[in-house]
Order: C-alpha cells, then sequence, then structure tokens
C-alpha cells in the first residue's frame, strides 16, 4: 500500500501555490528578501508576464506515448532543462539550505549552481558530491580574491564557473528597506514580532540564525561576524570591470566558463568571440535594474547574435513547465531557477526542492505530449504561434 504524500506536497501542486506555502511559513523580511525586486519591481513583473503573451501551436499527432526530457549541457547528461540557479543566503531558508539544494538536484539529475554568497563554503557543498556542480564568481576589485575564488572551485572539482555580469553596483530592493531588512539580516520591531509569529520556522533556525554568514568570504582564522563580511562583499563590487578581466579569468579557469547577465545582443557575440563557452541571458531576476526588459523578450536577439556557436541558457520568471517549452523553442538550451527553489527550501527542505523540481519536469512532459513533442530537440519555433513571433520581430 503506497503511503499518502505529506499535506504540504498535496498542497504544493504548482510552484505559485508553493510560493503561497512559503509566504506563510517565513518571517515577512526574509519572503520579500527572495520575492521582491529592485524599486517598482516592472522587471520582475515583466519576467513573468512575458509568457503569457506566448502562444503555442500544437500538433497532437505527431506525438509519442513518451517524452524524453534529457539533454547534454557542456559534456554532462542532464535528466531534464531545468537547473538550480545561483541564490544568496539559502541556509536563512532552512538550515544548510545550500546542501539540502545540491543534494536534491544530485537526485533529480539535474546541474546545481552555488552563489557566491552561499552560507555553506564551496568546499562544504562540493563535499555532498552533488554533481554537475557550478561556482558562481564576479569580477572583484580585488583581482585577486576574484583568483582565489576561482582556484577554490577548480581545486573543489567544480564542473563550470558561472562569472556574474550585473552585480557591478547593488540593487535598490525597497521591500528590504520597508521591512528593515538588509544584509547583514537585520529585523525591526515589527520584523521580530513578524518573526514570533513563525515559530515553525523559527525552531528550525533556532541555532543557525546566529550563525549566519557568507561562507565563502571568511578568512582563515578570522571571526565570522556578518556585518563585516556584507561590507567587504559590497566594497568589492567593480563598476568598472571590462573584457580585459574576462579575458584573465579564461586564463585562469580551465572548465566551462559562463557569462550571466547577458542582455544586448552585441555583448553576446563579443562573448563568443573573448572564448566564454556558454551565456544565462537573465536580469538578474529584477534584482538589479528596474527598467530591464523581460529575459524572455530579449532571448531571440541573443538567440540570433551567437547564430549556435555556444549554448545559450535564461533564468527569469521561469513559473511554469510551459515557460521551459516557451524559452526552448526560441533556442535556449535550459532554464535556471532562482526564487522557486527558495520557496521549496522554505517548505521542506531538500525534500521541498526535490518536489519543487519535479513539478517543473511534470509539466513539460505534459506540455510536450500536448503540443506532439516527443523529445527537446522537436522544440523550435514550429511550435509557436506566428502572432508571439510577430511581438517580438
Amino acid at each position: 500500500m503506497t503511503a499518502s504524500p505529506p499535506a504540504w506536497q498535496r498542497r504544493a501542486y504548482s510552484i505559485d501555490a508553493m510560493r503561497g506555502l512559503a509566504k506563510r511559513a517565513l518571517p515577512l523580511p526574509v519572503f520579500d528578501f527572495a520575492d521582491g525586486g529592485a524599486e517598482n519591481e516592472h522587471t520582475l513583473q515583466r519576467n513573468e508576464a512575458a509568457f503569457g503573451g506566448i502562444e503555442l501551436l500544437p500538433r497532437p499527432l505527431t506525438g509519442s506515448p513518451a517524452r524524453d526530457l534529457s539533454l547534454t549541457l557542456f559534456g554532462t547528461p542532464l535528466s531534464l532543462p531545468v537547473i538550480i540557479g545561483p541564490t544568496g543566503l539559502s541556509g536563512l531558508f532552512w538550515p544548510d539550505g545550500e546542501r539540502a539544494t545540491a543534494r536534491a538536484a544530485r537526485k533529480a539529475g539535474t546541474a546545481f549552481c552555488l552563489s557566491h554568497g552561499s552560507v555553506a563554503t564551496l568546499e562544504d557543498v562540493a563535499a555532498t558530491g552533488a554533481s554537475p556542480r557550478w561556482m558562481q564568481v564576479f569580477i572583484y576589485r580585488d583581482r585577486g580574491f576574484t583568483r582565489e575564488l576561482t582556484e577554490r572551485a577548480q581545486g573543489s572539482d567544480y564542473d563550470a564557473l558561472v562569472l556574474t555580469i550585473d552585480n557591478q553596483l547593488l540593487g535598490n530592493r525597497e521591500r528590504d528597506i520597508r521591512n528593515g531588512f538588509a544584509i547583514p539580516p537585520r529585523f525591526g520591531l515589527s520584523g521580530l514580532a513578524g518573526m514570533a509569529l513563525k515559530a515553525e520556522w523559527l525552531w528550525r533556525m533556532r541555532r543557525d540564525i546566529r550563525r549566519i554568514t557568507f561562507g565563502n568570504y571568511v578568512k582563515p582564522g578570522e571571526t565570522t561576524d556578518i556585518r563585516a563580511l556584507a561590507g567587504r562583499m559590497a566594497s568589492l563590487l567593480d563598476p568598472s570591470m571590462s573584457w580585459n578581466d574576462v579575458d584573465d579569468l579564461r586564463k585562469i579557469w580551465t572548465g566551462p566558463l559562463i557569462l550571466k547577465g547577458i542582455l544586448h545582443p552585441e555583448e553576446a557575440r563579443q562573448a563568443v568571440d573573448h572564448g566564454i563557452d556558454g551565456l544565462i541571458v537573465s536580469n538578474h531576476g529584477g534584482r538589479q535594474l528596474d527598467s530591464a526588459p523581460a529575459t524572455v523578450d530579449a532571448l531571440p536577439d541573443i538567440i540570433a547574435a551567437v547564430d549556435g556557436r555556444i549554448p545559450v541558457l535564461m533564468d527569469g520568471g521561469i513559473r511554469r513547465g510551459s515557460d521551459v517549452v516557451k524559452a526552448l523553442a526560441f533556442g535556449a538550451k535550459a532554464c535556471l531557477v532562482g526564487r522557486p527553489q527558495l520557496w521549496g527550501l522554505a517548505v521542506a527542505g531538500e525534500a521541498g526542492v526535490a518536489h519543487m523540481i519535479e513539478i517543473y519536469r511534470r509539466e513539460i512532459d505534459r506540455v510536450m505530449g500536448l503540443c506532439g513533442l516527443r523529445n527537446l530537440a522537436d522544440i523550435n519555433r514550429d511550435i509557436l504561434f506566428n502572432k508571439s513571433l510577430e511581438r517580438r520581430r
């Protein structure tokens, strides 16, 4: 006799439903830290809304009784075209959040990208054996620290390096200002009252909340004061970074080098010329520049600029399996998800992340079946309704 699923799993029937459960589980300042965007949040909203204007054109008589969602990316097989993107301070949502997420990704057969701002160190996450695993880095004012983080990732056998280029200044995230939340986490009186009302979260985090830190920035022998570490991180951001810095990083890192934060076609063309192995079309989930376009709207021009020479991925607003199929129809190889993994963590830790991935898997499979698609190679612009294409030309 099969055991019935837990109550939370029955209620988490979609990514949006999981978001609702996370909102109920977390103190408002913590939820808004993940959920919010920059300023008026126009870009955040456009990321999701843009998918609603793209229509699919099914051909049911070309289908198959089973669909193959697998792909090979940078020489590594993945079981589905959904990858866990980098999100900072995952350990604030569930104890040991980064390692829990890495384990869930490994069991699901997909890639996991660790944030530079993780609570766990990159070495601790590597010790889970999660593979393929990617590491996020920035071009820092202290170029020596860029090299150090890169060499640590190489020494810990990370499979790819993700250079994020759209975080050269801190975004103006007004929900965090309104809530009195900052990095490091800091709560006003209303925030503290909200924490008290979230008893399950508070109980889970009782041993970890005071130890939350940025593990990759702690130097050997120093205290882990998160306030000082956050100040160091902010001071390291460098808006004067250039292609010369990318070239220098290319010389250090021997594996696949992926550029994240691409929105301009010319920058995509230049990336290929500079030996970049892959691109992630991204506006940082609407958390940086609030006037940036939706990533799925920027995607077609990036695909055209790259012209098949390197794989293009995308993130931003991926809330349905149909969103993944639409992105692949425009030419993306796979999609990364950020906020949904934090919602999954907040609801049920590793099991919540695993369930989140399975929601995408089921929805992608269902959309492919309804559209008459047998495998990912069948997904191309032919499945898009012409009016959808016209709006993006």
